[in-house]
């Protein structure tokens, strides 16, 4: 009985110590797509698919902004168990594309599932403004004038622009323009229909509203010919009536402008000279913009409005217009600046002589009166005068490119985001056409390399 007894135990031991175990294998995970996308937050999940019981400790989602994320990058964790299951991602970068799986962890490790991919949605501030201002496109389209690209070969100048990192177009509107080539056009029908292919081409859209029959400047603010003859009252609503049937237009048509711009460089004020910027007659100039200001919110609440003024570096200038906008009671969101160093002296100075001026005058408008900041029109030299050596053009055309890397930069780096952007006024308008020697366009009908600065 002893022997039996040893030779039993033995046996226990020996067939309890090769039991074999079941192996532990990964789960299975199908990763779903992505609902309820906000500017900060999405909706996503899996399914794990049960294998005989199996456990599984963890599950939830991952995400980065780039392919194939892992539990070491962003996380939810919803759990345990197998079937299906929703996470909530939050606290997400507006306007950013991310990658997504599902996950599932047990014994035996991690398993991902399928790589999706989302872009949360854009809160109008988050993505930084690179915009061109091409008012006369249509103009120059319809004369025949042909845009190529970089390889040569005719192609939407849109298009083009977009392979160039223009992210955003400027349109003006002017109340009832003439044909003109170059100083007309821009009517309200023409500016909707090049905002609705703006908007088409997954472009932002800026409108500017000269509240002229033509070009509005520091240099002549005049009144429309159909207002010439009205009184003060008069002119206030017609700046409301005028605002709201452009506005009403474009809603129209699905369009929703980002920014609207109140009047185009109105340092001398507008509507002259009822709406003038002197002392006498800052109080009806604010009016006149309250009344603008008022007709856009009224029709887009979302659209942010624009005060624009010219001379972007001269900071002394800026604290007097926008000092007295502030003491009469001026309704705006964002502070424009025009930049052109070529047009600062008859001298045409340097950009790196005033460039930090323009760094400061940002930084300072926003600390001094808590808005945001867009510089909305730059310009410089197209290196395309035939005056010239095929060397010294080329230097031209180098320097303005550095001269948009300057001014990118200087507004990027204001505090808290709180530069929005970068606008060159017309960069297809090219000199052949237009006369205009501060395009950043060729003779040759291709942008010239300073447009590469916007891929930066």
């Amino acid at each position: 009985m002893k022997i039996a007894s040893l030779l039993f135990a033995a046996l226990f031991i020996f067939t309890t110590g090769c039991k074999t175990e079941e192996k532990v294998t990964l789960p299975t995970v199908t990763t779903y797509t992505v609902t309820n996308i906000t500017t900060q937050s999405a909706t996503s999940g899996g399914n794990i698919t049960d294998s005989k019981g199996m456990t599984v400790a963890c599950r939830g989602v991952c995400w980065a902004k780039t392919d194939n994320p892992t539990i070491n990058d962003n996380t939810t964790t919803d759990g345990s168990g197998t079937g299906d299951y929703t996470s909530t991602l939050t606290n997400l970068t507006p306007a950013t594309e991310y990658y997504l799986r599902a996950y599932a962890t047990n014994k035996a490790g991690t398993a991902y599932g399928n790589t999706v991919t989302f872009t949360t949605q854009s809160d109008g501030t988050s993505t930084f403004a690179k915009g061109a201002d091409i008012g006369w496109l249509q103009q120059m389209e319809a004369t025949g004038y042909k845009f190529y690209n970089d390889a040569g070969k005719e192609t939407d100048c849109i298009q083009i622009l977009k392979d160039h990192g223009i992210n955003s177009i400027r349109l003006r509107t002017w109340v009832n323009p003439s044909n003109d080539k170059a100083s007309g056009h821009c009517s309200k029908d023409e500016t909707v229909a090049m905002a609705v292919r703006a908007k088409n081409a997954g472009m932002r859209v800026m409108i500017d509203f000269h509240y002229s029959d033509s070009w509005a400047d520091p240099s002549k603010q005049v009144k429309p010919a159909a207002w010439s003859g009205h009184d003060f009252t008069q002119l206030q609503k017609d700046i409301y009536d005028y605002t709201f049937e452009v506005m009403t237009a474009l809603k129209n048509a699905g369009v929703t402008p980002e920014w609207v711009q109140v009047g185009n460089e109105i340092t001398p004020g507008m509507l002259l000279p009822d709406g003038g910027s002197d002392n006498a007659h800052f109080p009806q100039l604010v009016k006149l913009i309250n009344q603008g200001y008022d007709a856009v919110k009224a029709v887009s609440p979302t659209s942010k409005v624009i005060l624009h003024i010219d001379q972007g570096n001269n900071n002394a200038r800026f604290r007097w217009w926008f000092d007295n906008a502030k003491t009469y009671g001026a309704k705006y969101d964002i502070i424009g600046l025009s930049y052109y160093p070529y047009w600062l002296s008859d001298s045409h100075p340097d950009y790196t002589l005033s460039i930090d001026d323009l760094g400061k005058n940002l930084n300072d408008m926003v600390s001094r009166y808590g808005k945001e900041v867009m510089v909305v029109e730059v310009g410089g030299e197209d290196g395309q005068d035939t005056k010239l050596t095929a060397a010294q053009n080329t230097a031209k055309i180098q320097n303005t490119y550095d001269m948009l890397v300057a001014v990118l930069g200087k507004t990027r780096a204001v505090p808290n985001g709180k530069g929005l952007g970068v606008f060159y006024w017309e960069p297809q308008g090219a000199r052949s056409w237009s006369y205009y020697s501060l395009s950043a366009w060729g003779n040759d009908g291709k942008p010239t390399r300073a447009m590469d600065a916007f891929l930066k």
